[in-house]
């Protein structure tokens, strides 16, 4: 099955998200564990997390995909802001635990002059000490455009925070299309090369899903702003080859473009038809 949906809001609960995916034809769908910009979480509403979880048999939904708050930075100069992410971390992957065996993508940070070696050496401390063996929910790197002092512009970034995590087999990675075009990966025209480079460094088995977004960038542009799909520099052509090659095909879609539910379904009908097999 094409496991292909977007971003909804999780402030309707996990129900009405289940339900919006189902009205524009997602098979998944990506959602913030919290307000975007931090701050707390609201209690988890059991009764409308059984309903969903019922739901989400029925219709087949594949693998969901949530997303940490985007003011986490856990390499932080600041101890304050390192704790404060790493406690907002901990306390998302324990409610995680009510919709056991999906995913939780979050941006590494920004090492904010202190010099790359010492923001992934923070990451790493970080996730050692929030990461448990009894965890039903895979944590993911999210590959970053490198923008500023942004953490995980390379896939070297990325391995080297994955070699010192001790349990290495709870993590794996977000490939979003459009960073990796901004940090000068050129997925148009050398899609094979760049999945290719992928597994040498990291490991295409630590690649499970795909933030499918176009760019309105030029490649290298190291700057993260996403289009809609054809919209964008990256364009549509390259994005269905994406969503069709062989390493990329059975993984979750979610889309981050710049839309309401209609034009999400719309993106999702398109790549729908362009789906081969």
């Amino acid at each position: 099955m094409f496991y292909i949906g977007c971003h909804l809001s999780s402030a309707k609960g996990f129900l009405a998200m289940g339900k919006d995916a189902e009205k524009i034809g997602a098979t998944t769908f990506q959602f913030f564990t919290r307000n975007p910009r931090g701050g707390s979480a609201k209690p988890l509403d059991h009764e409308d997390i059984a309903a969903f979880l019922k739901l989400k048999e029925e219709l087949g939904l594949g693998t969901l995909v949530a997303h940490a708050p985007y003011t986490l930075n856990g390499c932080s100069a600041d101890e304050k802001i390192r704790d404060f992410a790493k406690r907002t971390m901990a306390d998302d992957l324990e409610r995680m635990e009510a919709v056991p065996g999906n995913l939780y993508n979050f941006h590494p940070g920004s090492h904010v002059k202190q010099g790359v070696e010492v923001g992934i050496t923070y990451i790493a401390e970080m996730l050692n000490e929030i990461l448990k063996p009894e965890l039903h929910t895979t944590v993911l790197l999210e590959t970053m455009a490198g923008k500023g002092s942004e953490v995980g512009r390379s896939f070297e970034e990325l391995r080297e925070i994955l070699d010192r995590v001790e349990l290495s087999d709870k993590m794996g990675v977000c490939m979003d299309t459009c960073h990796v075009w901004d940090a000068g990966y050129d997925i148009v025209n050398d899609l094979d090369g760049v999945l290719a480079e992928f597994d040498r460094v990291v490991g295409l088995e630590r690649l499970k899903a795909v933030h499918l977004n176009d760019s309105m960038n030029v490649r290298g542009a190291r700057k993260d702003r996403h289009a809609r799909i054809g919209e964008g520099e990256i364009g549509a052509e390259a994005l269905v080859r994406v969503i069709n090659h062989p390493a990329l095909r059975d993984l979750p879609f979610c889309l981050e473009t710049p839309n309401e539910l209609p034009g999400y379904a719309a993106e999702i009908r398109f790549l729908k038809d362009h789906r081969i097999g």
